[in-house]
This record gives structure tokens, C-alpha cells and sequence, in this order.
């Protein structure tokens, strides 16, 4: 497995501190982030899951605790539109360059509106993808901000 991806080169680039934590991906788990924070022994609730969106026709993403389901309202709200829905997988996977399950919203393609949910202010570090399938970042939420230059908003409750 790499440790190099379009995510890591990302935060490299902007300077900001990381670690890389590797796990066993299970291609037939039902939930990734889920899966993703059992194989590596952390809370659900402090593993972000990727996900892309359409508000009002345009890419978005929204990055949410893997326990948690996004509410469409909020993220349109929190993204300044009216409707907001679930892409399709393989139109997120053409838009962002990642296969599903290794989405990371750091080293898109195509840089688009991002959200990030208020609960990861709730912990020091979050993890999330890193770009590859088995990969993920740990990260302060403030420098995620930072690289991103996010939204962060209630989109879950």
C-alpha cells in the first residue's frame, strides 16, 4: 500500500501535520467508516466518512462521523442552496479521481464546496480517508479546516 496519494501530498504541500493509520479493508462490509474504525480500534464517532453530494446540480462534499447519516437540508443549508442529494458512485469516482470506499476530500481533482460536521470540534484528532482503500488520516480538526478551506455546520442531528 501506498503512503502516497493526492491526500497526503495535499497536506504536505500546505505544511500541516498528520499521521497515516493502515487497516484491513473489507470490500464487502456493509459500512466502511464503520469497518474502518473497528480494524482500527477507535470510536466510530471520530471517523469521518467522504461523501459526495449534488446541491442544486453543482458537486459538494460532506464530511460526517461514520456513525452518523447526513441530513440533505443541513448540508444545503450549511452549503448556501436549496436541494442536495446523494451522488452517484461513479460519478464521485470520475470527480474526485478516488475509488468509493477510499474517497478522500483532500486531493480532489476538482476542488468543490465542502462541508465538515461541528462534532469532529469535539475531538483533538479525526480520522478520515486518505485517498486509498485500508488508509486513513488522523488529523486536528482545525488543520482539516484549514486545508480544506471548509464549512463547518450541524449536518447530522
Amino acid at each position: 500500500m501506498s503512503k502516497t496519494t493526492p491526500a497526503t501530498q495535499a497536506l504536505a504541500k500546505a505544511g500541516l501535520p498528520y499521521t497515516l493509520a493502515h487497516y484491513d479493508y473489507d470490500p464487502s462490509a456493509e459500512r466502511v467508516g464503520l469497518q474502518a474504525a473497528e480494524a482500527m480500534g477507535v470510536s466510530p464517532a471520530q471517523v469521518f466518512k467522504t461523501l459526495m453530494a449534488e446541491l442544486d446540480g453543482k458537486p459538494i462534499c460532506a464530511i460526517v462521523p461514520s456513525d452518523e447519516e447526513v441530513n440533505m437540508k443541513k448540508l444545503a443549508a450549511a452549503l448556501g442552496g436549496k436541494s442536495a442529494h446523494m451522488m452517484k458512485p461513479a460519478d464521485a469516482e470520475r470527480l474526485t479521481g478516488y475509488k468509493v470506499g477510499g474517497i478522500s476530500p483532500l486531493g480532489q481533482r476538482k476542488p468543490v464546496p465542502m462541508a465538515l460536521d461541528e462534532l469532529a470540534t469535539l475531538y483533538d484528532e479525526i480520522f478520515l480517508n486518505g485517498g486509498q482503500r485500508g488508509l486513513q488520516i488522523r488529523i486536528r480538526p482545525a488543520d482539516l479546516v484549514t486545508a480544506l478551506d471548509c464549512v463547518v455546520a450541524d449536518l447530522v442531528r
